[in-house]
């Protein structure tokens, strides 16, 4: 089975469709587990459209909302180190793959639990869903600070949104969700403030989530540290 994703329907010119073919080339060439395999693509000045495999146990964030019960520590821990493991693979790569748009539902688990990291590399063609497109692609609630302030950003803006990701599976809870589009920008990127960890985390869980929080880029991890912090995680909890 696959899924087709189509973009607005707009006129795009002959420069943006090159650009997108060159992407697509890039992105057909993918081949990691963690990754959702990209199968083709439509280009056309009238219809943009991408093809990839079909999950159909969804995305995570629907799947915190209704599996919740089902979720423990071990299996959260596990799709943490998957989410990574796939960051890690678009980071290396040559060209580097930065995703500009990492959360919850942009994640896609399949029938054992194993996550997948989807809809990456062609955010620079989509079309903004708040404010003005002059401040970039992503969603709020997910977007690293200097993003936020339209500052010139790298790949550890995606670690950041890594941060919370982590903080979802933890909490099981929906990112300042008491806060509408237009407050989060203001808290996150211009008064600096961070989701509230409950203090019920496990200490080594907040510890790295407030490490891909840091108001520094430079100061966040890489994926390839992550993954070393997170893959002792799992061993501290029981199969359950």
């Amino acid at each position: 089975d696959v899924a087709i994703k189509e973009f607005s329907k707009i006129e795009y010119s002959d420069r943006v469709l090159h650009s997108f073919r060159q992407e697509v080339f890039l992105m057909k060439r993918l081949r990691h587990p963690n990754v959702l395999l990209f199968m083709g693509a439509v280009t056309s000045p009238q219809h943009l459209c991408i093809v990839t495999e079909y999950l159909p146990c969804g995305n995570l964030y629907q799947l915190l909302r209704r599996n919740t019960a089902k979720l423990d520590w071990r299996r959260r821990a596990l799709m943490a180190v998957d989410i990574a493991h796939g960051m890690n693979y678009l980071h290396r790569c040559k060209p580097q793959i930065v995703h500009r748009d990492l959360k919850s539902s942009n994640l896609l688990v399949d029938k054992n639990w194993n996550v997948k990291v989807g809809d990456f590399g062609l955010s620079r063609f989509k079309h903004s869903t708040y404010l003005t497109t002059k401040m970039g692609k992503g969603t709020p609630q997910w977007m690293a600070p200097e993003v936020i302030r339209n500052e010139s950003s790298d790949e550890k803006s995606d670690v950041y949104s890594f941060g919370v990701v982590l903080w979802e599976l933890a909490t099981q809870k929906i990112p300042w969700d008491t806060l509408n589009t237009v407050q989060v920008i203001g808290a996150v990127g211009f008064m600096d403030r961070r989701l509230e960890i409950p203090k019920d985390v496990d200490k080594h869980w907040a510890s790295l989530i407030e490490s891909c929080w840091h108001s520094d880029p430079k100061c966040r991890p890489s994926f390839e540290e992550l993954l070393e912090n997170l893959k002792v995680l799992p061993r501290h909890y029981s199969v359950q």
